[in-house]
């Protein structure tokens, strides 16, 4: 028989190791899995159906015609434009991505079909292969697109740009490795060119999949169906300590003096924010959780702190932020606002929200209700990718991460 004494050492350490393991547990709870575990499926048939020529007031023609190139974009326009506002929040920086970025033809299709690669979406891909075959990309190309960046025939910055796609779409963020690998051949406009197209158009196949959006009958073209779907990219580094992308001098929060760095983008960008923030009807509170959720699930430590601090004012709204960390199991929730966070997860792991959850938001909430709330997540998605990029530093006295 072993000592008393021995028998409560081994009893305390027995202890520590439990609660060890229920620590980890509870980090395990919180962190929802990376998103590119498998390949999204949309829905085959529309959840929001396109806005028929028929249903138009002039405030709908009105924004129509402010974007007299949207009928590329085919039936996600005429989706989008159900909410007029948040079409004209969505357009401004989808044409200057597509069209005005200082970007060549080539590279920037390379990094908008991975995008809708990684995010399962047809009406992205099948439009953008029309495109990317006009800037000199063939059939074959488009299916390495699909293929990745270990498929033979890139050359190394076509490598490069692929492989930051697939980091900023597994793991919010982009590797050191990666970002020197960019900073060698490009300067700083092409720089938050690139990272912003892919981000972007991650937002949009997050839009086209949850809304059901249907590839046009006009563009032929479809992800390859032969090719696994594969991300082989290393795990996320730790956040940067230091800005990689220096703010403007000045007063003002980081964020909108990085951005300033890039006017021209930065004009393009502002309305998708200010629809979120300004002009969408979701109340603060159901903001709040979708932008939260989101940023906690893709580790943006910066958008965190904003938004539980001064630009969100989180608890102003009753919101705890460890609740908002610890999910939708969290005890305390209406079983709606459980439904908030279960769409953003999925929005985040699956591009997309499930079929379920479309149905529960969709018991109280209406349509513009509904697609304000899928793209206030997806926008905030990519903010947080852009802010971890970016390296932004949080600001004297933020508040950090629940520990």
């Amino acid at each position: 028989m072993q000592p008393i004494a021995r028998m409560g050492t081994v009893a305390v350490v027995g202890l520590m190791g439990v609660l060890g393991i229920a620590t980890v547990v509870l980090e395990a709870q919180r962190q929802v899995a990376p998103p590119g575990g498998r390949q999204p499926q949309a829905p085959s048939t529309p959840r929001v159906a396109p806005l028929a020529e028929a249903k138009r007031t002039d405030g709908h023609r009105k924004v129509a015609a402010a974007f007299p190139n949207a009928r590329e974009i085919d039936h996600g326009f005429d989706t989008l434009l159900n909410v007029p506002a948040l079409a004209e929040g969505v357009m401004p920086y989808t044409t200057y991505l597509t069209t005005a970025s200082t970007l060549t033809p080539r590279h920037r299709e390379l990094l908008i079909l991975r995008a809708a690669w990684l995010g399962g979406n047809q009406v992205i891909w099948a439009d953008h292969a029309a495109r990317a075959k006009k800037a000199g990309l063939g059939d074959a190309d488009l299916r390495r697109i699909a293929e990745g960046p270990a498929a033979r025939g890139w050359d190394p910055f076509e490598v490069t740009l692929l492989t930051m796609t697939d980091e900023l779409f597994r793991n919010s963020s982009i590797s050191q490795k990666t970002w020197a690998a960019l900073s060698a051949s490009y300067d700083l406009h092409h720089l938050m060119d690139a990272v912003e197209t892919a981000n972007h158009f991650v937002v949009l196949s997050m839009l086209y999949n949850s809304f059901g959006v249907q590839p046009d009958p006009s563009t032929p073209d479809r992800l390859p169906t032969s090719v696994p779907y594969r991300i082989n990219v290393p795990a996320r580094e730790p956040a940067l300590k230091a800005a990689r992308v220096e703010p403007l001098p000045g007063e003002g929060i980081a964020v909108n003096r990085t951005f300033a760095r890039h006017a021209e983008l930065n004009k393009a960008r502002s309305p998708r924010a200010n629809f979120i923030n300004r002009v969408s009807k979701l109340t603060p509170r159901d903001r709040e959780i979708f932008i939260l959720r989101i940023g906690w699930d893709c580790q943006s430590e910066y958008e965190w702190a904003q938004h539980v601090g001064s630009v969100g004012r989180a608890r102003d709204w009753g919101l705890d932020p460890v609740k908002i960390a610890d999910g939708p199991s969290a005890q305390g929730w209406t079983p709606f606002e459980q439904t908030i966070l279960r769409a953003v997860d999925e929005l985040y792991r699956d591009t997309m929200v499930s079929d379920a959850t479309w149905k529960a938001l969709s018991a109280e909430y209406d349509t513009e209700h509904l697609m304000s709330g899928v793209f206030t997540a997806s926008s905030y998605r990519a903010t947080s990718m852009s802010l971890n990029a970016y390296g932004v530093q949080l600001e004297a006295g933020n508040e950090r991460f629940p520990r």
